[in-house]
């Protein structure tokens, strides 16, 4: 998976790379799922959604730069794939999932895989996680159609936001989000993508 749908094309952070290759994504996957789990394409979890390609969950964390002393957000836990990724590279990440059922189920093999390095909750995204704020990196896996505001006051200066962006039904594109020292916004709209729609709690 890592040779032929990731580092022949353009990830090239060779701790990215390290952490595709360490991670057992068919362990985050159905076990109906499992003859699947190294293919290049995106693959139902349950509750409407999905697990992200390898090449894009490469290319998420390759564009948020992470480093070893980084606190991370993740909003979209779903399988925790994206969260074991992170965890491999970064000090400390918070993920959040509005479906019960998939948070319980990422937490549950997150733990058994020895992550003690991921803190995961059950819970609305769209206000972030204002307790452990600021993070140098926020990922986002699933698509609002505006980027909530809380999770840009939440991005420590000098962090990263990488986040799909796009109303339902329509194109969406990633989007780099860098907030500078002295607080300043710069966004960058890369490659379109399709990623389910970031759901909000009904009591919202």
């Amino acid at each position: 998976m890592v040779e032929q749908q990731l580092a022949a094309r353009d990830i090239t952070d060779e701790r990215v790379l390290a952490a595709m290759r360490k991670v057992p994504r068919h362990r985050f996957v159905p076990p109906q799922e499992e003859r699947y789990a190294y293919a290049d394409t995106p693959l139902p979890i349950g509750e409407g959604q999905t697990i992200s390609q390898p090449y894009i969950v490469a290319l998420m964390t390759q564009l948020a730069r992470p480093a070893p002393t980084d606190r991370a957000l993740e909003i979209g836990t779903g399988s925790g794939y994206q969260a074991a990724v992170l965890a491999e590279l970064v000090d400390h990440v918070y993920t959040i999932e509005l479906e019960p059922t998939l948070a319980e189920r990422a937490r549950r093999v997150l733990t058994e895989l020895g992550y003690e390095n991921v803190t995961a909750r059950a819970g609305d995204g769209y206000a972030g996680w204002p307790e452990h704020a600021p993070f140098d990196i926020i990922i986002v896996t699933a698509a609002p159609d505006h980027v909530p505001q809380p999770l840009i006051e939440q991005l420590k200066p000098g962090g990263r936001m990488v986040v799909p962006v796009g109303p339902v039904g329509a194109s969406q594109r990633l989007r780099l989000i860098e907030k500078d020292s002295s607080g300043k916004i710069k966004t960058r709209d890369l490659s379109p993508v399709r990623f389910v729609p970031l759901r909000r709690d009904a009591d919202e």
